[in-house]
């Protein structure tokens, strides 16, 4: 195969544009149509009803989207959203990847099918090669792939030439096994996706908590009295996050929507179970929407506070918690002295908002102390986005708003286990802490020195540092910030191991040889496996436990048949992986905790605190929540044992008229990489993804009409350019546009990424938009 013909983008044909009226309310009859006719197309309706009566059910299966927690109280008509039914559709649809499939389609073939079009193409059904010079994937048994891997792992001349990524799929139990197996041989270089997503959170939080977790409980969002939805599209990205909103404005709280754009979501819910709801068109959730710049919010923050600190110096102690502020938290006074110095009519130019709106915002934080901060993408992909987390921090500081009910910090995670996957050390900067408590358990001196991050493993890759890559789950490729640059770094690896349910991106776009390892999805049944690929008699099907969003730890444990006999559970990978690349160790017992999860979960709870009785509480039904000492009491685990306070310099609006600041975005149909269907159904947009959302008033200015075809450049030492967009006017913020991911990804420069936490900066890019 010549490598050169391999696609490294995209292909950027279009599938036929057709607009409808935006939608203002979300989920409702039309979502529950949708979610049928999904169903129908992949697997059947009464088959896939059979799967979806476990889904997020206390005896069944976690869904592998969001990472949204479960309600104590089930709904058995469903306890799922649109976009969970699309996820567990397309796992258990009937269509096949097998032999037959890669003898058709060569690989580079493949690398012409758009993202959508490898999703649809069915599951991984059993191991596979891509030999080098081969154009086609082969079959290979599991012993001899793994065998492969190991050979390629055993080769290298340091254990630093390999990167181990993690995907938030992957169970506790096999992140767990991963890390410890990647410390073992020698590396921590050992990114995720949460360097993509949640980083800056991390990093935020434990800078001014002391705990790079959420605060809150779902019953915290019921009884807030107020919830600020800061950066986020609950409607499309969490939309069971839409029920806790419903309940919170039923109770009596507020919600105040911050977003470049207006989403359905934030506007109104129709829950598609309860008939008065559908009858009366739902209920509306935000009473306030800002429509604030792209990467404004700093500046929106200080500006609030600022008018916070008047009706404070003006009411004494009745705006300001001032006994917790004293007692338990460091750096006030450095921030007042800051914060004196804002001009509001200044910040609110720089949203390009009204002064209006800051007021508004200032009385209903004033209405209430049992505030909550949600937040995601919005804040977290820019330069300045740890800045922007300390300053949510601030806000919840000055009201007192932690370690009480209906108050705290709530950044939702995006992917099932992302959470709990670093809770199990999926991490390439671990503490000293952790590392012991490896060393002590097993007997061996894990390294010491930092691994690489996301943003790092490419450039490593891209400069022949590193050479073999191993994927648990994910779609590397096109989940990562500048493609063509990824692409290449990625073709430069003598190797490269993904582990998939389905095929993606990443399967074409490989090193000189790869491999596929093709393991069960959540809803399938997980029987135990010898190493030699031996059921043991008796046995009995196994489950696997993840940690959502807010730290609750629980079982999944799927029921539904495998897509082909010749799939293997994550953590039987793992064990397979290590047992085949390390020399024997008496206390690493690969082949024990390869066919029994429960001996896993023990060693979990050997090293990592708060897994106490691990086998036995999460066999109760909702499963045991982690501790969290900004949670539980306020109590901060910080250095000072006191939450800081932080001064941050709000980011000028500095967008020449004749650029705009570009933000990545989902569509309706699409979570994450993973590609549903073609539509976006609130934004009315039908048929096609590569389209770029407008202000009407920036597309007159430029003389641009409604579908007119441009390309999108951005211009960071280079150009950068993403050819033959749709432009459409939308209701965002001047200057501003918004294209979807990850056909934009190739605008984002590598080295466009967040202070501190290294996330690429995908929401704040600086474009032009150039005629065809």
């Amino acid at each position: 195969m010549n490598r050169r013909s391999i696609r490294l983008l995209p292909p950027d044909r279009h599938t036929g544009l057709a607009l409808v009226p935006k939608q203002e309310r979300a989920a409702g009859l039309p979502a529950l149509v949708r979610s049928l006719a999904h169903v129908q197309e992949e697997t059947g309706v009464l088959n896939g009803i059979s799967i979806l009566n476990k889904l997020n059910q206390k005896d069944g299966f976690d869904c592998p989207g969001c990472a949204w927690p479960d309600p104590a109280h089930r709904s058995r008509l469903g306890e799922y959203c649109e976009n969970g039914v699309k996820a567990i559709a397309e796992e258990g649809t009937t269509k096949r990847v097998d032999r037959a499939f890669f003898a058709k389609h060569s690989v580079e073939e493949l690398s012409h099918w758009s993202d959508y079009e490898l999703g649809k193409a069915g599951r991984l059904t059993e191991p596979f090669i891509l030999r080098a010079g081969s154009s086609h994937y082969e079959p290979m048994g599991w012993s001899e792939a793994l065998a492969y891997a190991a050979q390629h792992l055993s080769a290298l001349s340091s254990p630093n030439e390999a990167v181990f990524y993690t995907s938030g799929r992957a169970s506790n139990e096999a992140a767990y096994l991963y890390q410890l197996f990647v410390r073992r041989f020698g590396t921590n270089n050992l990114p995720d996706c949460s360097n993509m997503c949640h980083e800056s959170s991390g990093v935020g939080l434990n800078e001014t908590i002391g705990v790079g977790k959420g605060t809150v409980s779902l019953d915290d969002l019921h009884n807030a009295g107020l919830i600020i939805v800061m950066g986020q599209n609950p409607g499309t990205n969490h939309p069971r996050m839409l029920s806790a909103l419903t309940k919170c404005v039923e109770n009596g709280g507020r919600v105040v929507s911050v977003n470049p754009l207006p989403e359905a979501g934030t506007q109104r819910f129709v829950d598609p179970q309860s008939p008065l709801a559908v009858l009366r068109g739902g209920s509306a959730l935000s009473s306030l929407h800002i429509g604030l710049r792209i990467n404004t919010d700093v500046a929106l923050l200080k500006g609030v506070m600022r008018l916070l600190l008047e009706r404070e110096e003006a009411r004494p102690g009745t705006v300001f918690d001032r006994a917790f502020i004293a007692d338990r938290t460091e750096g006030h006074e450095a921030f007042i002295a800051e914060l004196r110095n804002i001009d509001v009519q200044e910040m609110a130019d720089t949203c390009g908002i009204t002064l209006q709106q800051f007021h508004e915002l200032a009385d209903l934080i004033c209405g209430t102390d049992r505030i909550i901060i949600t937040w995601a993408m919005g804040l977290t992909q820019h330069v300045n986005a740890v800045a922007n987390i300390r300053q949510v921090v601030n806000l919840l500081l000055l009201r007192g708003a932690f370690g009480k009910p209906g108050a705290g910090a709530c950044p939702v995670r995006g992917h099932s286990n992302v959470q709990g996957d670093r809770t199990m050390g999926i991490y390439e900067k671990p503490t000293e802490t952790f590392l012991q408590a490896l060393d002590g358990r097993y007997q061996f001196t894990a390294p010491r020195s930092h691994g690489y991050d996301v943003v790092d493993c490419i450039e490593a890759m891209h400069a022949g540092r590193a050479k073999v890559f191993i994927a648990l789950g994910g779609n590397f490729i096109s989940a990562t910030p500048d493609s063509e640059v990824t692409a290449k770094a990625m073709m430069t690896c003598a190797l490269t191991v993904q582990i998939s349910t389905k095929l993606n991106r990443s399967h074409v776009i490989t090193g000189e040889e790869a491999l596929i390892l093709p393991c069960l999805g959540r809803s399938e049944r997980d029987m135990p496996y010898t190493l030699d690929g031996v059921a043991p008699t008796g046995a009995k099907p196994q489950f696997v436990t993840v940690e959502d969003s807010m730290s609750v730890v629980h079982r999944s444990q799927g029921a539904h048949e495998p897509a082909s006999p010749y799939l293997r559970s994550e953590p039987w990978i793992v064990c397979g992986l290590a047992d085949a690349t390390l020399k024997e160790h008496p206390s690493l017992r690969w082949k024990e905790w390869a066919r029994d999860h429960d001996r896993i979960r023990e060693e979990i709870e050997a090293v990592i605190p708060g897994f106490k009785d691990f086998n036995k509480r999460v066999r109760t039904p909702d499963g045991f929540v982690l501790p969290n000492d900004a949670r539980d009491g306020a109590r901060f685990t910080t250095g000072t044992g006191k939450a800081s306070f932080s001064v941050d310099a709000a980011p000028a609006w500095n967008v020449p008229k004749d650029r705009f600041m570009m933000m990545t975005i989902r569509t309706h149909d699409q979570f994450n990489t993973t590609i549903y269907g073609l539509d976006d159904h609130y934004r009315g947009i039908h048929g096609e993804r590569r389209v770029v959302l407008m202000h009407a008033d920036d597309m007159s200015a430029m003389g641009l009409a409604e579908r007119e075809r441009v390309d999108l450049v951005s211009n960071y030492e280079r150009e950068r350019v993403a050819t033959d967009f749709f432009v459409l006017p939308y209701a965002i913020a001047k200057g501003c546009v918004a294209t979807y991911f990850p056909e934009a990804n190739v605008l984002v420069p590598l080295h466009l990424k967040a202070e501190k936490s290294g996330t690429p900066a995908s929401k704040s890019v600086v474009i032009s938009i150039r005629r065809r």
